[in-house]
């Protein structure tokens, strides 16, 4: 999660002008919850587009849940190909749920969730901002679970099993600034049954990792400045989707969404005002039907009344030459 000190201010005067539509005291944190999702179009300004070059837009929800205080900051996700949908806030709260699709396959609903705490190696679980920021999310084939951390910089595993968090192989020397770290996590096949790949936000660098092995340096992605790199998630295909968000106060954010292969672009979503766009952090790749892909994309609303957690979804089938 990261925005810049002018924008923490501007969110923090609109806060105060405005009623607070957050609960008003500690609610419990779970595990279940009923999760309101509403139906968002691509463009309010224009109901009938419903695609973006070659992405097309299949259903878009905005998600509350009026049970907790803590169903907010989700800032990654995974979905499976039956549609179990796992996703993890920026204070250290695993989600569990599952995204409900009508008969057209298009993104309706979510079912109800789980909310669980992380915690550390110690077995407790992690305290304070500085060291729950989780931003990263990889799941293994064994069903196990990785979490990158901002702040504290560090990666996790999380056993499928169950039992205590243990820290694996993350970047060794790399140095990120605050609010700079690996939030971009993601299994990586093509490395191993145990190899998974991180960047860092601000810089762009990029590494593959094992669990039995250290992480070796990658190439460095080609960015503006303004933008992070904040998800990744590999494609059946060989290729890789990389999101990228910036912020600033006039523009608000922009998103863009790179499908890169071995010699470069192949495909690419931008999204900004006037189209349905928060502050997206999560991307997740799934296989569909006669070469598809469905993307699902997860803004962080930062637990901020003024910004939106969205789940939107678009489908991509690369151009036939």
């Amino acid at each position: 999660m990261k925005r810049l000190i002018l924008g923490a201010a501007l969110a923090a005067l609109a806060a105060c002008a405005q009623p607070s539509t957050l609960p008003k005291g500690p609610m419990a944190a779970g595990p279940g919850i009923t999760i309101t999702a509403t139906p968002v179009p691509l463009n309010p300004a224009d109901l009938a587009q419903d695609r973006i070059g070659d992405f097309v837009y299949a259903g878009g929800l905005v998600l509350s849940s009026d049970q907790t205080s803590r169903f907010h900051g989700l800032s990654d996700l995974r979905v499976t190909r039956d549609g179990k949908l796992v996703s993890m806030s920026d204070e250290g709260d695993l989600l569990e749920s599952r995204v409900l699709l009508d008969k057209a396959g298009r993104l309706v609903g979510v079912g109800p969730g789980k909310l669980t705490v992380l915690t550390g190696p110690d077995g407790k679980p992690l305290q304070g901002k500085k060291e729950a920021d989780s931003e990263g999310l990889a799941v293994m084939p064994n069903g196990d679970r990785l979490v990158s951390f901002e702040a504290i910089d560090r990666i996790l595993l999380y056993p499928a099993k169950g039992g205590a968090a243990r820290v694996v192989p993350s970047p060794v020397g790399a140095t990120f600034p605050g609010n700079g770290g690996m939030e971009a996590l993601a299994f990586d096949p093509a490395v191993g049954p145990d190899g998974y790949i991180t960047a860092g936000e601000d810089s762009g660098e990029t590494w593959t990792c094992r669990l039995s092995a250290a992480c070796v340096k990658g190439p460095t992605l080609e960015k503006p400045a303004e933008f992070g790199v904040v998800a990744v998630d590999r494609l059946d295909s060989g290729n890789t989707a990389w999101l990228f968000r910036a912020w600033d106060p006039v523009r608000g954010s922009r998103i863009t969404l790179k499908i890169l292969g071995p010699t470069g672009e192949v495909a690419r979503l931008d999204l900004a005002k006037p189209l349905t766009v928060d502050n997206i952090e999560g991307v997740s790749a799934v296989p569909g039907r006669d070469g598809a892909t469905r993307f699902y994309l997860l803004s962080d609303d930062n637990f901020s009344n003024s910004q939106k957690t969205f789940l939107l979804a678009f489908d991509w089938k690369p151009a036939k030459h």
